[in-house]
């Protein structure tokens, strides 16, 4: 009998696979650590013991961990993104930078770093303030013009909108850094996306961030099934369309908008790995969305580690490498789909 959920062992092998990613990429590096002292090691800290010195601990513990740790949960949330995205929208080419929160999450990043904006007395700086704060604005302010020029909030009003706004607020990015002086290069490496700065701290608030707003995105499977269907028809089977529709919206804002605080601007993440996990899993959303969230971890684990490696010990922004893959990777997915179709 067919179910609508994955079997535990697909989950099994998709938590290995994941497993196996992270561990490659905490061995090789700059200074590759054999697997072995990398698992023995991090053994050891799970069991409470201290591993000798000389087994990479340093490397492992205070360099390479923690970014692997950031790296694929930040994987996870945009390509879940991506996902409740396109099935909220009924559109391929949507992510989750579709309604242009990502956009004025990252203005608010780059005001804070063009300007010092500094928060006393707190590990996130202000940075991660500023992003999460225009996030939320730009979700209102997006919201707020398609309410008033659709009382019934469409979804190609919201693009519409999505679609201006970001255009305005990449106008915006583009000025502050005419004028940033100093800032300039930091800004403009962080608008391409680089984990190399971030830390266990950075982890601890994704992970607490992707556990309840990916919480809220996998109850709503049911929801975007019935919204393949149509918003018509998801109506009159029961669905509270525009509740579930703001609740998906908001949840997906606050989810780029703590990403782009973190990591910058990364790219294609969101809009290729859906696709890909939808040739395996399937158009049901109750499987989609998890399986975008180990695909979207797992890709972004490998192409953090080509953007550390290729050009040792020179790193690459990751959504330079993100952009490459991807918009190749989305070639060939829609060249296969229009075959398959």
């Amino acid at each position: 009998m067919k179910t609508d959920r994955f079997p535990p062992g697909m989950y099994i092998l998709m938590t290995a696979a994941l497993i196996a990613a992270m561990l490659l990429c905490v061995c090789v590096g700059s200074v590759s650590i054999p697997l072995s002292d990398t698992v023995s090691v991090i053994w050891r800290a799970l069991r409470g013991l201290e591993a000798p010195a000389g087994m990479g601990r340093n490397i492992i513990f205070n360099v390479r961990l923690p970014r692997v740790l950031n790296v694929a949960l930040m994987g996870a949330a945009l390509s879940l993104c991506g996902a409740a995205m396109q099935g909220l929208l009924r559109n391929p080419l949507a992510d989750g930078s579709t309604l242009g929160v990502s956009s004025g999450a990252s203005l608010g990043a780059v005001l804070a770093l063009a300007f010092g904006v500094q928060l006393p007395g707190t590990v996130y700086g202000g940075v991660m303030a500023m992003a999460m704060l225009f996030a939320f604005l730009s979700l209102l302010l997006i919201l707020s013009l398609a309410y008033a020029l659709d009382r019934s909030l469409s979804t190609n009003s919201i693009i519409l909108i999505g679609v201006i706004f970001s255009m305005f607020a990449s106008s915006l990015i583009t000025l502050i850094i005419s004028f940033a002086g100093d800032q300039v290069r930091s800004i403009t490496f962080w608008t391409m996306g680089s984990l190399s700065g971030t830390g266990y701290a950075h982890a601890r608030i994704l992970a607490l961030v992707l556990l309840v707003c990916g919480g809220v995105l996998l109850r709503c499977a049911r929801e975007l099934n019935a919204f393949a269907i149509g918003e018509d028809n998801a109506r009159c089977i029961g669905v509270n369309v525009r509740r579930v529709k703001l609740v998906i919206l908001v949840t997906v804002s606050v989810l780029i908008g703590v990403c782009v605080s973190v990591g910058g601007t990364i790219g294609f993440v969101g809009l290729v790995m859906p696709h890909m996990a939808r040739m395996v899993a399937g158009p049901n959303h109750r499987k989609l969305l998890p399986a975008s969230m180990f695909s979207g971890a797992a890709f972004l684990l490998l192409a953090d580690l080509a953007a550390r490696t290729l050009l040792r010990p020179i790193e690459l922004p990751i959504g330079v490498v993100t952009s490459m893959v991807g918009a190749v990777a989305f070639v060939a997915v829609f060249y296969h789909a229009r075959k398959v179709g």
